[in-house]
C-alpha cells in the first residue's frame, strides 16, 4: 500500500512558477511531480481548489489542470472545527487561514504526509510536537509536514 499524501496549494503553484529566486524549488517540485508522485496516493481538498481558483494569475488554468485528476477530500464541518481548534491553540494563524484547513484535512483523513512549500505555517519543525500532542488529544492522525526536498527517494546502498 502506497503512503497517502495531501498536496497543498503551493505545490501546483511552484510547478508553474517562473521566478528566478525559486528556480531550484520549482525544479524539485516538477521532478517530484513528474517522477516520484506515483509512489504516493495523492489527494487535494476543496480548499486547495478554492485557493487555486481565487483571483487571476497567468498559470491559474495550468495549476487547476495539474490537480484536476486527483481525488478531492471533503472539507466537512468536523474539519473546520479542527482547523478552528488549531487556531485557538495558536498552532496555526488566526482566520482567515486556509493553512489550518489544510492541516485539519490531512489530520482528519489520517494521511501520512502533507506536501507544501509553506515553511512558515506548515512545514515548520517547531510546530510539529505541539501539533502532534494536540492531535493525539483529539484522536487524530498527524501527517508529516514536508517539502518536496524532504521526500527525496532513498538511495540504494
Amino acid at each position: 500500500m502506497r503512503p497517502t499524501l495531501y498536496i497543498e496549494t503551493t505545490i501546483p503553484s511552484y510547478y508553474f512558477d517562473r521566478r528566478v529566486e525559486l528556480a531550484s524549488d520549482t525544479e524539485r517540485t516538477r521532478h517530484w511531480w513528474d517522477s516520484e508522485r506515483g509512489e504516493y496516493e495523492c489527494f487535494v481538498s476543496a480548499a486547495v481548489l478554492e485557493e487555486l481558483s481565487r483571483g487571476s494569475y497567468s498559470s491559474q488554468a495550468d495549476c487547476l489542470d495539474l490537480v484536476r485528476s486527483l481525488p478531492v477530500l471533503e472539507v466537512t464541518q468536523q474539519v473546520l472545527d479542527i482547523a478552528r481548534i488549531y487556531q485557538l491553540e495558536r498552532i496555526m494563524p488566526a482566520p482567515p487561514s486556509a493553512d489550518a484547513v489544510h492541516v485539519a484535512v490531512a489530520s482528519h483523513y489520517r494521511l501520512d504526509y502533507l506536501l507544501t512549500w509553506n515553511c512558515s505555517h506548515l512545514a515548520n519543525a517547531r510546530k510539529f510536537d505541539r501539533l502532534d500532542a494536540l492531535n493525539t488529544r483529539l484522536h487524530l492522525g498527524t501527517p508529516r509536514l514536508v517539502t518536496p526536498q524532504l521526500l527525496t527517494p532513498l538511495e540504494e546502498p
